[in-house]
């Protein structure tokens, strides 16, 4: 009996399902921590005792949700590996991909398991969040060569200092990220009101934030100026766009709640935009390099990158 097959197009839109979830648990688990939920199912894997499922109080519920997402959430990551194995034609580069997810899932399962059975101890909060957009990158990733032609050549759009640049993007976003992670540690909505916090002085965790952010915009603006310059491709260029638009409402959000006492609601929007902003980041980075479909030539002369190996290396046909 042979088994059933999937098509580039259909196994695109399985891609962007697993990223889509992956995003969203992101914000699932800010709102976790925004309620004060974090300790609303103290035990693991078990919500409370022994009982699998969360009783009927607000804090229990909210968290038992999350854990519930988490499995469709590795639902979406499961299909994503096998969705790379029944795929016609069969790519290495798709399957390997899938299986980061796997990898980053597994984590994720360790680190929740440690949030709650070390208390919401901050370090371990901010590693769970940090593997999040880890995961987040591989499946932004996925999603975008997932789109690309089954053979030829990788080639950069734009010359090589110029993917640097977008690498050093990249970069930017991480530190503030980073440091907005350290701010959140050492401040209020901690998961929990008793839960020990980072012994930071949080206006100067705040105002290190703060200048990481303006060094990452500065480094976006520059950066688009070039490849402006340079004539880079449009959807090179949209991407860009996309992620300077995210980064400046995700800064005007920040400085919001700063100078408002730093609301629930705030918070809430402002995790959901570090969300968006790595992955719009990761997608512009991503976007530097494109296959060339085997026996066509691109509208400019790119040379091939000597660094990715050929489509055909990495391709193997069911």
């Amino acid at each position: 009996m042979q088994a059933p097959r999937i098509t580039p197009a259909g196994y695109r839109r399985l891609t962007f399902a697993a990223a889509a979830l992956l995003a969203f648990i992101i914000v699932t688990g800010g709102a976790v921590r925004v309620t004060g939920s974090g300790l609303g199912c103290p035990d693991w894997p078990t919500c409370d005792n022994s009982r699998v499922v969360a009783p009927l109080e607000f804090h229990a519920m909210v968290e038992f949700v999350n854990r519930t997402i988490t499995g469709l959430v590795s639902l979406a990551v499961m299909l994503a590996v096998l969705g790379a194995l029944l795929r016609t034609p069969r790519r290495r580069d798709l399957t390997w991909l899938s299986l980061g997810l796997v990898a980053g899932v597994l984590a994720q399962i360790v680190l929740g398991g440690l949030t709650v059975l070390l208390e919401l101890k901050p370090q371990i909060v901010m590693a769970h969040f940090l593997v999040s957009l880890v995961l987040l990158a591989n499946a932004v990733v996925l999603h975008y060569r997932a789109g690309w032609p089954d053979d030829g050549p990788v080639r950069r759009v734009v010359p090589a200092e110029l993917v640097g640049m977008g690498r050093l993007v990249l970069v930017a976003a991480g530190l503030a990220i980073f440091l907005g992670t350290v701010v959140t540690g050492s401040g209020p909505h901690g998961g929990d009101p008793d839960v020990e916090r980072l012994h930071f002085d949080l206006p100067d965790v705040a105002r290190a934030h703060g200048i990481s952010v303006v060094i990452f915009l500065t480094v976006t603006l520059v950066t688009l100026w070039r490849l402006r310059k340079a004539g880079a491709p449009p959807a090179l260029l949209r991407a860009g766009e996309v992620l300077l638009a995210v980064s400046v409402a995700q800064a005007a959000v920040g400085w919001a709640q700063y100078f408002t006492g730093v609301p629930v609601v705030l918070v809430a929007i402002h995790i959901t935009g570090a969300a968006a902003v790595w992955g719009a980041g990761v997608r512009f980075l991503a976007g530097f390099k494109v296959r060339v479909a085997a026996g066509t030539r691109p509208a400019a002369a790119i040379p091939a990158d000597p660094e990715v190996p050929a489509a055909s290396e990495g391709l193997s046909r069911a």
